[in-house]
C-alpha cells in the first residue's frame, strides 16, 4: 500500500520554490522580532559613553513578556514610515487591546529599556497621534520603578531617599579651567571628548565621565575641573520640565521628588497632585476628567481619589546633561515597554577613517545594569 498518497508528485518551480521560502523566511523573521529578539540601533547621545550613537543592540523581548501585536495591519520589518516612498507603514483602521506575554522577570531599577516614546504634550509632536507600538523607539535607563519616590539634588540621583550613584561610564557637565592655553583638538580625541565647547579665556565646559575628569586634573596645563550644575531654584534655560507647573520650581539637576504610579496604589487628587498624575489617568487610562472648582469629576462621577490601572517607570540617559527623558516628558506606562537591551553587535563609528569605522573592542559587549 502507498501510503505516501498526500505528497505531490509534481516537482516546484524553481520560482514557487523561491516564494515559498521567502514567505517562510518573513513569517519566522516576524515571530522571531515580535516575540524574542529585535535589533535596535542607537541614534542619539542621550545614553553616552555607556552606549554610543552607531551601536546595534539586541533587544529581549522575552525578559519582561512580548506584547502581542496592537497594530496587526503592517508592512513586516518596517517601524513608522515605509521606506522610499514614505507614508505610514501601518493601518489604525484594526487595534486590538494592550496585552502582555509572560516574561523572565519585570523591569528592574538601572535596566537599560527599550520603550515606545509616550509623547510630550507641552511640546507636541506626532507620536501623541500615533498606536502606542507605533510610537517612536527611545532607550534609557530605568532610573525609578512603579512605587519608588525619585529625586535629583545636585544632579545626584536619589531613590526612595537612597542615593544612586551615577553609571560607570556616565557623564556629567565639568567646568575646565586651562592656565590660559587652548586645549589641543588632539587631546580632545585622546580623552574621547565629544560634547562641550570653549566660553573663552581657558574656559570650558566638557560632558565627561568621572574617570576622564580625573584624568584631566592631571595634565599641567590644566588648573580645575569641577563638575557643573544648575542651583536649586535656577530655571531650567533649554526647555520647561515636567509637570510644566510653576508651582513646581525644578530643575534638571535639582528635580522633584516625585512619586511612580503603581498598579492598584491610590493617590488623593488635589491641586498638587494633578499636574503631575493628570496625564496618567485621562490619556494613558483613557478616563475622562473634568475639574469643577474644587471638585475632580472623573467618568462623570465625582472624586477625591484616583487608583492607578498599571505600573509606570522614570526613565533617564546616563548623559545626564544631554537627554531628553522622563524630566521633560513625564512617565512611561508599562504598556509602552518594548523590551530589555541585552548586547551590542555591531558599533559603527560614522566619523571614523577607513580603518576604524567599526569600533571592534564593542562587538558583542553585554549591556549591565550598572
Amino acid at each position: 500500500m502507498n501510503w505516501k498518497f498526500w505528497k505531490s508528485n509534481k516537482r516546484k518551480s524553481k520560482t514557487r520554490e523561491w516564494v515559498d521560502a521567502l514567505i517562510f523566511a518573513v513569517v519566522a523573521a516576524t515571530i522571531i522580532r515580535t516575540f524574542l529578539i529585535e535589533a535596535f540601533t542607537i541614534p542619539t547621545p542621550s545614553m553616552e559613553k555607556s552606549l554610543l550613537v552607531g551601536d546595534f543592540l539586541f533587544v529581549s523581548k522575552v525578559s519582561y513578556g512580548a506584547r502581542t501585536p496592537m497594530t496587526p495591519v503592517s508592512f513586516p520589518f518596517v517601524h513608522q514610515e515605509l521606506p522610499i516612498i514614505g507614508g505610514k507603514s501601518y493601518s489604525d483602521a484594526i487595534q486590538w487591546g494592550y496585552h502582555r506575554l509572560p516574561g523572565l522577570g519585570k523591569v528592574k531599577n538601572n535596566d537599560v529599556v527599550v520603550f515606545n516614546y509616550p509623547g510630550n504634550t507641552f511640546y507636541p509632536d506626532d507620536d501623541l497621534k500615533r498606536p502606542i507600538d507605533k510610537k517612536t523607539h527611545y532607550i534609557k535607563r530605568c532610573i525609578g520603578i512603579a512605587g519608588d519616590s525619585v529625586k535629583l539634588v545636585d544632579g545626584m540621583v536619589y531613590v526612595n531617599n537612597k542615593k544612586v550613584p551615577l553609571p560607570e561610564k556616565g557623564q556629567m557637565t565639568y567646568t575646565v579651567i586651562t592656565d590660559g592655553n587652548s586645549i589641543n583638538p588632539k587631546t580632545l580625541e585622546k580623552y574621547h571628548i565629544t560634547e562641550g565647547a570653549s566660553l573663552g579665556n581657558g574656559v570650558y565646559q566638557f560632558i565627561l565621565t568621572d574617570q576622564v575628569a580625573e584624568e584631566l586634573k592631571q595634565l599641567p596645563f590644566i588648573k580645575s575641573v569641577e563638575e557643573y550644575h544648575q542651583e536649586p531654584g535656577a530655571p531650567n534655560p533649554y526647555q520647561k520640565l515636567f509637570p510644566y507647573d510653576t508651582r513646581y520650581n525644578w530643575n534638571v539637576d535639582n528635580y522633584g521628588p516625585v512619586w511612580v504610579p503603581k498598579a492598584g496604589a491610590t493617590i488623593t487628587l488635589n491641586e498638587a497632585t494633578l499636574p503631575i498624575y493628570q496625564r496618567c489617568i485621562v490619556e494613558f487610562e483613557k478616563n475622562t476628567l473634568v475639574i469643577q472648582g474644587n471638585k475632580f469629576i472623573i467618568n462623570g462621577k465625582e472624586a477625591t481619589t484616583y487608583t492607578f490601572k498599571q505600573d509606570y517607570y522614570w526613565m533617564m540617559g546616563d548623559n545626564r546633561h544631554n537627554s531628553a527623558d522622563s524630566r521633560f516628558w513625564g512617565f512611561v506606562p508599562e504598556d509602552h515597554i518594548v523590551g530589555k537591551a541585552v548586547f551590542i553587535w555591531m558599533s559603527w563609528n560614522t566619523d571614523g577613517t577607513f580603518f576604524d569605522k567599526i569600533r571592534w573592542s564593542r562587538l558583542f559587549n553585554i549591556i549591565h545594569s550598572d
